[in-house]
């Protein structure tokens, strides 16, 4: 399932257990850019982080890495299929000026407005939300239920922060 948020997509992946344990429920959700194959935004550093899944708890996310898009997707997945949290998946942008912050934050509120449009006009032709809420729901009775990736090795998180290290330092400003 993709959720569309301006020009980039979101994929929500909700993990249960498997039958080998006491329970079949609901233990956690991970969101993260449904990016094409070729998409750059692949080879830069990722964060996840971490949050209440519901409304009930309230506590301050915490927020790890970075890491390499794998890595991040594997590690969250493997806290996700154990507990009830939500593990947003997403790229670490590497500015090198306030400039290029302040580009980074335009291009995001213009998507916002662009996003905000799309609704406004779906709105015009029928409930938007109860269009989602429907599709998440199809979506969620077809979806496989897939087993978490393993967890990367300290090994494999180590040599990850090294190429990231090498990628930041790299960067040309």
């Amino acid at each position: 399932m993709s959720v569309t948020a301006g020009d980039a997509a979101f994929g929500t992946n909700v993990t249960h257990l498997e039958d080998g344990s006491d329970h079949d429920e609901l233990v956690g959700a991970l969101v993260t850019l449904d990016l094409p194959e070729d998409s750059p935004m692949l080879g830069l550093p990722w964060i996840i982080t971490f949050g209440p899944l519901g409304d009930v708890e309230e506590w301050e996310p915490v927020v790890c890495g970075p890491y390499e898009r794998p890595h991040a997707l594997a590690l969250a997945e493997a806290v996700v299929a154990e507990e009830q949290l939500m593990a947003v998946v997403e790229p670490l942008l590497p500015a090198l000026s306030a400039d290029e912050i302040r580009s980074e934050i335009a291009a995001a509120q213009i998507a916002a407005q662009d996003e905000e449009a799309r609704i406004d006009q779906a709105d015009l032709y029928g409930d938007f939300e109860d269009t989602i809420d429907e599709e998440l729901e199809l979506a969620a009775e077809q979806e496989p239920v897939a087993e978490p990736l393993p967890a990367p090795t300290e090994a494999e998180l180590r040599a990850g922060f090294a190429r990231i290290a090498k990628l930041l330092t790299s960067k040309e400003g």
